[in-house]
C-alpha cells in the first residue's frame, strides 16, 4: 500500500508539473498583431488537439426571413465556428445592427448564384478585408467562381482577397463545429417559362399555383411576361455565345451539415461520492477514458462510462434548402441523401430543415409528402416572401421620432406586404422572424427572445421624454406658417441611402431618389440595399416607382455607389410584368469603365443587358465631341423622358472617373449633385446658379488632412462649393459612418443649408423650412453631440501633443546640431593639410 501510495503521489507531482508546464506555454504564446483574435485562437485549440471535439453551443438565427426588401439568410453560431448562408443585399447592415460578429465569419454557403442570394457579398467581403481577414472560404454552385472573379474587376481591396471556393465536386467542408455536405439539385424549367434564368426576388421566389394565380397582373402572369420579354429583348447573339450557353441557371445547392459529437458531461459529485480522486491531476486519465466510451479499473474497481457520464450526443443534423420552383421539386423528392435521413434511424435524425420556398412551392402535394417523410421529430422554418418581419428597426425607430419634427419631411416608413395566400402545410411550420434562433445545443428549442419588434408608441415616446425635444419642435412648428404657401409637388427628392463605406443601422449607403413629375423618376447613385429602402420607403407603391424609373446615374465605380444596381434593374423587370406594362430598358449614366462588370455578369450569371441603355459619363462632359450617334439619340431620349433641357457631367477630384452630374428642368430649376469629391472648381463651374446642390460632406470640420487622404470634402468644403455656385440650397449628404445619426455642425451652417437623412422627403419649397429644424434635431440627438464633440476634443488635444513633441524634438535636434556641426567642421579644418600633405608625397 505504502509503494502504491508513494507512486501515485510521484504521478501526481509530474502530471501537474506537466500541466503547469503546458499552462505556461500556452500563456508564452502571444498574439501576431496582424491575426484576428479568433483566428489565433482557433489555431491553439487545433495545435492542443481539441480541434473536433464537438461545440457546446450551436443555434441557426435568421438574419433576413424572406421578405422583398431583405431577401433571405441565415447565420450559424457555435463557439468555434460562424457561418452565413446566403448573403443577399442588407445582410451586412442586418448583422451590424444586430451585432452578430462579421469579423468571425468562416466560411458563407451560397444556394443558387442569384442576386437575391449574392448581391450583398461585394460590400460583404470589403468589410471582411477592412477587419484584417485575409482568405474567405465559399461554398455554392460552379458559377460561384464566374461571379468571384467578375467582382475583382471593382477597384479596392477586393483584387487582393483571398476568395477561395468549395464546390460540391470536392471532399465535404469539415471544420471544429460541423461537417457539411453539398447536394446540387438541376431543375426543370417551368412550362411558361424560357431556359434563361429568373429574378431574384420575382415570383421565383414569391410565385403562386398555376391554378390560383393565372390572371392579368397576377405575380405568375407577370413572371411569364418577364420571361418572354427577356427572350425578345435579349441582346443579339455575338462571340459571347458560347459563354452565355455555359450559364446554368438551374443549379440549386442544398447544404446538409452534420454538428460533430459531444462527449458526455462527467458527473463529478458522484465521482466524489464513489471515492475518486476528484480535484487532483489522477482524475485526468479517468474522465478521459470513461468520456470515449472506454471502460477503467480503479481500486480494484470497475467503472463504467454511463456510470459517470451523460450520454453522448450524436450532433443534430440540419438542411438549408432552397427550392426557387416548381421545376425543382422532383429533384427535392427523389434525392438519394435526403431519403437516407428520412427513414428514422437515430443516427440521420434531421432537427430542422430551413427552407427557402414560395408559397407555391409549400403548396405542391409532392413537396408536402416529402415534408412528411422526416417525421414529428423534425422542425420545418420557412424564409419567403411571405414574410412581414422588420429588419432594421432602428432605422424605422429614427424615422417615427424625426416624423414628430415634420411629418411631411420626414414621413413615417412602411413595409412590402405581399398579397399571396398563405399555403396550408399538414406538417407544423415555422415562418421566420428576424433574429429568431434554433438551438441545437445545449437543448434543441425555439427562442423568440432576440427577434426584432417595431414598437412605434415606444418610439415616440423616448423622444417626447427627452430634455428640450418638445419644446423645441413647439417652437419649431411655431415658426412655420400656419398654411403652406403653394409649394410644387415636384421636383421631389427622396434621399435613400445618406451614409459612405459601408451600410450601417441608421444610414444606408449612396442613393437619391429625383421625382421630376407624378411619372418620372431617376436615381443619383445606387448602393447597396437602394431596392430595399424603396420598399420600406414606398411599401405596396414599390412597383409604381420602379415603373417611373427611367434613369440612373452612378458617378464612380467605388462598391457603395453602385452595387444596388442589379436588383434594381431585376425588381424593375418584374414590375412592368406586374403591373401589366410594357417594359423597355434605363438609361445607365455612368463611367465606361462598369461595362466590363456588367459583361461579366450577363455571360456568366444572369442576363441584364438587356435592361440598359448605356450612356457613359465621359461623353456627358461639356465640349465633348466623340459621342457616337447611338449615344446622342440616347442622350436625346434621355432629355425628353425627364423634360430637361440639358444633361451634364464633370470630372471631379476623388478616385479616377468619378463624376458629378447636373440637371436643367426645361421649367429652369437645375439640381446639381457632386458624386464623391474633394472641393473641385469644374463643379463648381458645372454648377452656377444651382437651384440644389447636393453634395457630399463625409467629414467634420478639423478632419482636413484626412479628407484630403480619402479625397473627400469636410462639412465647410461642401458648403463653400455651394456658395461659390451661387447655389440656392445646399443638402448635405454622404457622411461617414462615425456619424451615425447626425454629423457636426459648422460655423458655416446658414439658411441656405440642411442636413440630409435617410427617407427625407425634400421639395423646393422646403428650403425655408429645412434650417428651422435643426434645434429641434439638436435636442433629439443631444447625447450623440456631446459625445462626438467630446470625441473632436480629445482629437484634437491628441493633435496638439503629436504637434509639440514634434516642435520640441526639432528644437532639441538643432540645439545637439550645433557642436557636433562644430566638432565636425574643427576636424574638417584639421584633416584637410593632411590630405594635401598626402597628396604632395
Amino acid at each position: 500500500m505504502w509503494a502504491l501510495a508513494l507512486a501515485r503521489g510521484l504521478w501526481r507531482r509530474r502530471a501537474g508539473a506537466a500541466m503547469a508546464e503546458a499552462s505556461s506555454a500556452a500563456r508564452g504564446a502571444r498574439r501576431p498583431k496582424e491575426l484576428p483574435r479568433h483566428l489565433w485562437a482557433r489555431e491553439r485549440r487545433r495545435s492542443a488537439g481539441t480541434g473536433l471535439a464537438g461545440p457546446n453551443t450551436v443555434y441557426a438565427q435568421v438574419v433576413a426571413a424572406g421578405s422583398r426588401d431583405a431577401g433571405a439568410a441565415v447565420y450559424v453560431f457555435s463557439e468555434f465556428n460562424r457561418y452565413l448562408f446566403n448573403c443577399g443585399e442588407g445582410t451586412q447592415r442586418a448583422m451590424q445592427e444586430h451585432k452578430l460578429k462579421i469579423s468571425h465569419l468562416d466560411s458563407i454557403f451560397l444556394s443558387r448564384l442569384a442576386w437575391a442570394n449574392v448581391g450583398g457579398l461585394p460590400g460583404m467581403i470589403l468589410t471582411l478585408k477592412a477587419m484584417g481577414l485575409q482568405r474567405c472560404v465559399f461554398l455554392g454552385p460552379p458559377k460561384l467562381q464566374s461571379y468571384l472573379k467578375a467582382i475583382r474587376l471593382f477597384p479596392g481591396p477586393l483584387k487582393r482577397m483571398d476568395l477561395a471556393v468549395q464546390l460540391h465536386t470536392e471532399p465535404e467542408y469539415k471544420d471544429e463545429t460541423m461537417t457539411v455536405y453539398q447536394i446540387p439539385l438541376t431543375g426543370k424549367p417551368l412550362a411558361a417559362e424560357s431556359t434563361l434564368p429568373r429574378s431574384p426576388g420575382s415570383p421565383a421566389q414569391g410565385g403562386n399555383s398555376p391554378k390560383r394565380d393565372t390572371g392579368p397582373g397576377s405575380p405568375r402572369a407577370a413572371q411569364q411576361s418577364l420571361e418572354e420579354g427577356k427572350e425578345k429583348e435579349s441582346p443579339k447573339k455575338t462571340g459571347d455565345e458560347q459563354k452565355r450557353g455555359s450559364r446554368h441557371p438551374d443549379l440549386v445547392m442544398a447544404f446538409l451539415c452534420k454538428i460533430h459529437p459531444k462527449k458526455g458531461k462527467f458527473l463529478a459529485a458522484k465521482a466524489q461520492e464513489m471515492g475518486l480522486p476528484v480535484g487532483t491531476p489522477a482524475i485526468l486519465p479517468i474522465i478521459t477514458a470513461l468520456k470515449n466510451g472506454e471502460s477503467i479499473t480503479f481500486e480494484g474497481r470497475e467503472l463504467f462510462p454511463e456510470e459517470l457520464c451523460t450520454p453522448t450526443d450524436p450532433g443534430p443534423v440540419f438542411i438549408v434548402l432552397e427550392c426557387p420552383h416548381e421545376g425543382f421539386v422532383d429533384a427535392v423528392c427523389e434525392n438519394e441523401t435526403f431519403r437516407r435521413y428520412q427513414e428514422g434511424l437515430p443516427e440521420n435524425q434531421v432537427a430542422l430543415v430551413i427552407h427557402m420556398t414560395p408559397e407555391s412551392v409549400l403548396r405542391d402535394s409532392r413537396y408536402q409528402q416529402w415534408l412528411e417523410r422526416f417525421g414529428p421529430g423534425t422542425q420545418h422554418l420557412v424564409l419567403n416572401e411571405n414574410s412581414s418581419a422588420v429588419h432594421n428597426p432602428r432605422s424605422y425607430k429614427i424615422q417615427s421620432q424625426l416624423n414628430l419634427i415634420h411629418p411631411e419631411i420626414f414621413p413615417l416608413l412602411t413595409t412590402y406586404q405581399s398579397k399571396e395566400e398563405e399555403a396550408v402545410c399538414n406538417v407544423p411550420i415555422v415562418r421566420g422572424e428576424c433574429l429568431l434562433k434554433y438551438h441545437f445545443r445545449p437543448q434543441q428549442e425555439w427562442q423568440r427572445d432576440a427577434v426584432t419588434v417595431c414598437d412605434h408608441d415606444a418610439f415616440v415616446s423616448e423622444a417626447l421624454d427627452l430634455p428640450d425635444f418638445q419644446t423645441r419642435v413647439k417652437e419649431c412648428k411655431e415658426s412655420l406658417p400656419a398654411v403652406p404657401g403653394n409649394v410644387d409637388a415636384y421636383p421631389e427628392i427622396v434621399f435613400l441611402g445618406t451614409g459612405s463605406a459601408i451600410p450601417m443601422k441608421i444610414r444606408n449607403v449612396s442613393s437619391t431618389l429625383v421625382n421630376t413629375s407624378s411619372t418620372r423618376s431617376l436615381l443619383l447613385d445606387c448602393g447597396e440595399g437602394t431596392f430595399g429602402q424603396l420598399c420600406r420607403h414606398y411599401g405596396e407603391q414599390v412597383d409604381r416607382v420602379l415603373c417611373n424609373l427611367v434613369a440612373v446615374f452612378v458617378s464612380h465605380m467605388h462598391t457603395d455607389h453602385h452595387s444596388g444596381l442589379l436588383n434594381i434593374l431585376m425588381e424593375r423587370r418584374r414590375a412592368f410584368a406586374a403591373l401589366g406594362q410594357a417594359f423597355s430598358p434605363l438609361f445607365l449614366v455612368a463611367p465606361e469603365q462598369i461595362m466590363p462588370w456588367l459583361h461579366e455578369y450577363h455571360n456568366h450569371c444572369e442576363e441584364i443587358l438587356g435592361d440598359i441603355k448605356m450612356i457613359t459619363s465621359q461623353s456627358l462632359v461639356k465640349g465633348c465631341e466623340n459621342i457616337k450617334p447611338k449615344a446622342k439619340w440616347f442622350v436625346s431620349s434621355l432629355l425628353e423622358s425627364y423634360d430637361l433641357a440639358e444633361f451634364q457631367t464633370c470630372e471631379v477630384q476623388h478616385c479616377k472617373n468619378a463624376f458629378a452630374c447636373s440637371m436643367v428642368h426645361k421649367s429652369g430649376w437645375k439640381v446639381v449633385y457632386s458624386g464623391d469629391t474633394m472641393p473641385c472648381m469644374a463643379l463648381v463651374e458645372m454648377g452656377k446658379n444651382a437651384t440644389l446642390l447636393i453634395h457630399e460632406a463625409t467629414l467634420e470640420d478639423g478632419m482636413e488632412k484626412e479628407a484630403i487622404e480619402k479625397t473627400h470634402s469636410t462639412t465647410s468644403q461642401a458648403i463653400q462649393t455651394g456658395m461659390k455656385m451661387n447655389a440656392e440650397f445646399i443638402m448635405l449628404n454622404h457622411f461617414s459612418q462615425r456619424y451615425a445619426k447626425i454629423p457636426l455642425f459648422s460655423e458655416d451652417f446658414s439658411e441656405r443649408v440642411g442636413i440630409a437623412f435617410d427617407h427625407m422627403r425634400v421639395r423646393f419649397g422646403d428650403f425655408l423650412t429645412i434650417p428651422k429644424l435643426i434645434p429641434s434635431l439638436k435636442a433629439l440627438f443631444a447625447d450623440d453631440i456631446v459625445e462626438m464633440e467630446e470625441r473632436k476634443e480629445k482629437r484634437e488635444m491628441r493633435l496638439l501633443k503629436e504637434t509639440a513633441l514634434v516642435l520640441d524634438r526639432l528644437a532639441g535636434g538643432e540645439n545637439k546640431e550645433e557642436p557636433g556641426q562644430k566638432r565636425k567642421q574643427a576636424k574638417n579644418h584639421q584633416e584637410l593639410p593632411n590630405k594635401k600633405l598626402k597628396t604632395v608625397n
